[in-house]
């Protein structure tokens, strides 16, 4: 419902009120008259009114009871639209009240997304962390190897390019230096 409507609500509902009024001014004037000719009706016995002033009471009378069930009409009438009118803006308060309580959830959902996607992602980061720390002992290991391995092969290959270098010359006995300088004979 437009906030249009609302003016227009309170202004049925001032002249439904207004109608009202003229009503019960209406009826108290009736009242009154009635009671009038009562009373001189029945002080006065000799008092007849005349035909001719009877009638056109009589017409005033329903005339005045015609406007009266036209403006009881128009009182149901307004009286619907206004029942219409409260039961549109109570549901209308009932949705407002649900669309705000779902609002206020959905904010707090949106304010604790942060946190969240945080314990989320630490809970997804500490196997991967786990890993990676695992990776680089391993890594380590394999490195002090490698430094091993290739300090070995430095060293082996250094002392079998330098073999004869590095070997040391023992002395030769008297024999051996016999049998080395004289060919045998076959």
């Amino acid at each position: 419902m437009s906030q249009s409507n609302t003016p227009n609500i309170q202004a049925l509902s001032t002249e439904v009120s207004q109608l009202r009024q003229e009503l019960q001014l209406r009826d108290q004037l009736v009242q009154q008259l009635s009671q009038e000719l009562f009373r001189l009706v029945k002080g006065n016995t000799n008092f007849m009114p005349q035909q001719s002033d009877l009638e056109r009471d009589i017409t005033q009378l329903q005339a005045l009871q015609e406007q009266l069930q036209a403006v009881e009409e128009q009182v149901g009438f307004y009286q619907e639209q206004i029942s219409t009118r409260d039961s549109e803006i109570y549901q209308l308060r009932q949705s407002v009240q649900e669309l705000t309580d779902r609002s206020r959830m959905l904010e707090q959902v949106v304010q604790e997304l942060p946190q969240i996607y945080r314990r989320k992602f630490e809970e997804r980061m500490t196997p991967v962390r786990e890993k990676v720390a695992i990776l680089q002992r391993e890594n380590r290991q394999l490195q002090a190897e490698l430094q091993s391995v290739s300090y070995r092969l430095a060293i082996k290959t250094r002392n079998s390019s330098h073999s004869g270098i590095d070997l040391p010359n023992f002395p030769r006995t008297v024999s051996e230096q016999t049998q080395i300088s004289t060919p045998q004979n076959a």
